[in-house]
C-alpha cells in the first residue's frame, strides 16, 4: 500500500518509489526525489545533458548538447575535439549483441507478425501459417535515451557503462543464413544506434538476397524518440522488406512520461510526431501493417485518462493501426506495484475501441492478476 506525499491518498497502485499519485503528478507536483538520477548513477551513466555552448548531437530525438569530453544520455555518443563520436571510436562497432530467436517468438506485434501469423504471404512471409523452424536475428543494443523505472531489459545499463560487448556490422551480416527471415532491433533502444542499424540492415538485406532468401524483414522495437529523418529511413526499410515498426507509446501526459521514463515535454512531442511520421506510410502496404503501437499498462499511472488520450490520438491518425496493451510486472526500480489487473486491461481495450481503433489486442495476458 503506497502513499502520495502530496494528497496523502493511499492505494496499492501508488508507488512509494515515485512518491506521488498520478493525479498529483499531472498537476505538476514534483516527486520528492529524483529517482532517475539515482537510477543512472548506479551505473555511472550521465543524467539529462543540455550544456550551453556545447556540440549538439542529433543522432536521436533527445538531442543532447555536449561540452568537451561529455558523453550523451545513451553513453554511446560523446563529444571529442568538437565533434560527436561513438564510445567505440569505430562507427562500424556499436555496444550490443545478437542472438537467434526461434519463430514463433514473443514479438510485440504478435497479432500481425508475419513470422507468427503468415500475414503478407507470399511476398513477406514464407508460409501462410507462420515460419516454424526459422529464426529472427534479435539485436540487443547496450544503450537507451530513456530511463524507464520499470525497465524489463535493465541489463543494457551495465553494457552501456562497461562499453561492451561490441557488435560489428560484419558480425550482423555474417549472422544472416538460410534459416533467418528477419532482424529486429531493440535493447535498450535502437534510436541512439540508428546509423549503425540502418547500415547493417542494408548489408544484411543484400546478404539475404545473395544466398537466395525469399524473405528477410527489418523490424524495430523502439520508444520512438528518434531523429525523424533516420526514423523515416528505418520505416522505408521495414516497408520494402515486410517488416514492422513497433513504437512503445508509454504515456500521454508529459508529467507521467517524465516520472516514469525521464523525458522532457519537448521529447514527448517528438515521439508523437514520429508516430505520425511512420503512420503516413501505412497506405503503401496493406499486410502486414507497417506500424504497431504498444503501451505497458503500469498500474495506477497509465490510467483511464492516459489510455483515452493516447488511443484518441492514434485513432485520429489511422484507425487501422494495431494497438497492443501489455501487462506490467514489477521490475528494475518499480517493484512496489502489482502486476496489471485483468480489469485494467479490459477497460483499456474498451476505451480504445470506443475511440475508434479497430485492431486492439492484449499481450502478456499470463501476467494479468486481480490485485486492484
Amino acid at each position: 500500500m503506497g502513499k502520495c506525499i502530496s494528497c496523502e491518498a493511499s492505494s496499492p497502485v501508488i508507488s512509494d518509489v515515485i512518491g506521488l499519485c498520478v493525479n498529483c503528478l499531472r498537476k505538476g507536483i514534483k516527486p520528492p526525489r529524483n529517482i532517475h538520477v539515482e537510477s543512472r548513477s548506479k551505473f555511472m551513466l550521465p543524467a539529462y545533458l543540455d550544456e550551453p555552448g556545447g556540440v549538439k548531437c542529433s543522432v536521436c530525438g533527445r538531442r543532447c548538447t555536449l561540452k568537451q569530453g561529455s558523453q550523451g544520455y545513451c553513453n554511446y555518443r560523446l563529444e571529442s575535439k568538437g565533434a560527436i563520436r561513438t564510445s567505440t571510436m569505430v562507427y562500424s562497432d556499436a555496444i550490443g549483441l545478437y542472438y537467434y530467436d526461434p519463430h514463433p517468438t514473443n514479438c510485440v506485434a504478435f497479432p500481425v507478425c508475419p513470422a507468427i501469423t503468415g500475414r503478407g504471404y507470399p511476398e513477406y512471409s514464407l508460409s501462410p501459417k507462420g515460419e516454424h523452424g526459422y529464426y529472427n536475428i534479435a539485436v540487443f543494443y547496450g544503450g537507451c535515451n530513456l530511463d524507464c523505472l520499470y525497465c524489463q531489459n535493465w541489463e543494457y545499463r551495465e553494457m552501456a557503462y562497461r562499453g561492451r560487448p561490441r557488435l560489428s556490422i560484419d558480425a550482423l551480416v555474417n549472422a544472416v543464413n538460410e534459416k533467418t527471415t528477419c532482424v529486429c532491433y531493440f535493447g535498450g533502444d535502437p534510436g541512439p544506434f540508428a546509423p549503425h542499424a540502418l547500415f547493417a540492415s542494408k548489408k544484411m538485406m543484400a546478404k539475404a538476397r545473395s544466398i537466395g532468401l525469399r524473405v528477410f524483414r527489418v523490424c524495430w522495437e523502439t520508444n520512438g524518440l528518434w531523429n525523424p529523418s533516420l526514423l523515416e529511413e528505418a520505416a522505408r526499410l521495414s516497408l520494402i522488406s515486410g517488416g514492422i515498426v513497433k513504437i512503445d507509446f508509454k504515456a500521454w501526459s508529459p508529467e507521467i512520461y517524465k516520472a516514469l521514463c525521464d523525458v522532457e515535454e519537448k521529447h514527448v512531442y517528438v515521439i508523437r510526431s514520429n508516430i505520425e511520421l511512420v503512420a503516413k506510410h501505412m497506405g503503401k502496404r496493406k499486410e502486414p501493417p507497417l506500424l504497431v503501437i504498444s503501451t505497458l499498462l503500469v498500474p495506477g499511472y497509465i490510467d483511464e485518462y492516459e489510455i483515452d488520450q493516447m488511443t484518441k490520438f492514434v485513432a485520429s491518425i489511422n484507425s487501422e493501426i494495431p494497438y497492443v496493451f501489455l501487462g506490467f510486472h514489477p521490475d528494475y526500480l518499480l517493484t512496489d506495484l502489482p502486476s496489471t489487473s485483468k480489469k485494467h486491461a479490459e477497460k483499456a481495450v474498451k476505451i480504445a475501441r470506443e475511440n475508434g481503433l479497430k485492431r486492439v489486442y492484449v499481450g502478456n495476458v499470463f501476467l494479468l492478476g486481480n490485485a486492484y
